[in-house]
């Protein structure tokens, strides 16, 4: 298994690099500097007008090139102390299927998608990460949407059968998780009607959201296992193109605020500027689509480690919703140090509009 474990992680490497149509490398679901583009290749690429479909935007999307499913909570000991926890599994296709065809014969071990798992935990100022790699359709890894399961070897979340929850489970080096989470709202679609512009020429993704989850169970950290609850955020996003030639990374921001508002932002910093976009989510569950236009965000702290340097606090500003607050990550060191290393952190909100949430950053790693 040792022998076969490797291999997989040298065949992914090599897929990855593979996925670029020129000499410069693509990175693993747009996570690395350097942009993708479609060719003709055969992936679908999501347009203005595209609608969401369900439950079979739950499961995968052989036809587009990169997705992922994402939580972050925002969690509480028994003792009131804050602990942040991030769970990520992406998808990256080598080469496009139809939802209606045939998954690969596994006893061939077919090379058409690579998948990657992300677990982090913040707690006291201390970061703990873990990645796990695989390649698809050989049975370590995948996904359904009837039930809903997300699953990479023994990381795995998944609807409880005759339940309304689900049920998250992942480990590495010295921490774990064991969560259950409600969604206590309706779903969010980003942009229009789910459709997410990433550039002023029209490039984009289908984006949408749960951003009302109710998340308890526990987190083991060196032997300590701790009661927990809190909110939590979940994304599903897929593409074939999430970065543009000239646009270096994004910078996300996902915020639950205490009069019940939610935000998700992100800025997408390109050679002459950035593009920026969001959802203004109110109590109710009702979305105001933002554009560049509706919103200001501009760092005003940075930390400097050996991963590189980061802007750790913004100023945020909606004139419209009168919303005018600092974000700040708390002191540590919270780069997700994986093959294509990026910033993930718990965050607080001070200001017009306080509240707590998470944020990542990429493009910015040495």
């Amino acid at each position: 298994m040792r022998v076969r474990a490797g291999v997989t992680v040298l065949c992914l490497a090599m897929m990855v690099a593979a996925c670029s149509d020129s000499s410069t490398e693509a990175g693993f679901a747009g996570l690395a500097q350097q942009p993708a583009d479609v060719d003709a290749s055969g992936f679908l690429q999501p347009q203005p007008g595209d609608t969401l479909t369900f439950p079979e935007d739950w499961g995968p999307h052989p036809q587009h090139r990169i997705e992922w499913w994402y939580l972050t909570a925002n969690l509480e000991t028994s003792d009131g102390d804050p602990l942040g926890v991030q769970w990520t599994q992406f998808r990256q296709a080598l080469q496009p299927r139809s939802v209606e065809s045939e998954a690969p014969n596994p006893d061939n071990w077919p090379l058409e998608a690579a998948w990657m798992a992300h677990g982090a935990v913040s707690f006291n100022g201390e970061h703990w990460f873990a990645e796990k790699l695989a390649r698809g359709d050989v049975g370590h890894t995948g996904a359904t949407a009837e039930p809903f399961e997300v699953w990479l070897d023994d990381w795995r979340l998944r609807a409880v059968p005759d339940s309304d929850h689900w049920r998250l489970r992942a480990q590495g080096d010295g921490w774990a998780y064991d969560l259950r989470l409600s969604n206590t709202n309706r779903m969010v679609a980003h942009g229009d009607k789910g459709f997410s512009a990433k550039s002023a020429s029209g490039e984009g993704s289908m984006y949408f959201s749960l951003v009302d989850l109710r998340i308890e169970g526990t987190v083991t950290l060196g032997g300590e296992t701790l009661e927990v609850s809190g909110k939590g955020w979940f994304d599903r996003e897929w593409s074939s193109q999430f970065l543009k030639g000239g646009q270096q990374g994004w910078d996300w921001f996902a915020l639950h605020l205490d009069g019940g508002e939610k935000l998700m932002g992100f800025r997408l910093r390109e050679d002459d500027g950035a593009f920026l976009a969001g959802s203004w989510i109110r109590p109710g569950g009702e979305v105001d689509a933002l554009g560049s236009e509706d919103v200001t965000l501009s760092p005003s702290s940075w930390h400097e480690s050996e991963q590189g340097r980061v802007p750790v606090a913004w100023r945020l500003t909606i004139p419209q919703y009168d919303v005018d607050v600092t974000i700040t990550a708390p002191p540590g060191n919270y780069w997700n140090t994986g093959l294509y290393p990026y910033w993930e952190s718990p965050v607080s909100v001070t200001g017009s509009h306080p509240g707590v949430g998470y944020m990542e950053l990429t493009g910015y790693s040495d």
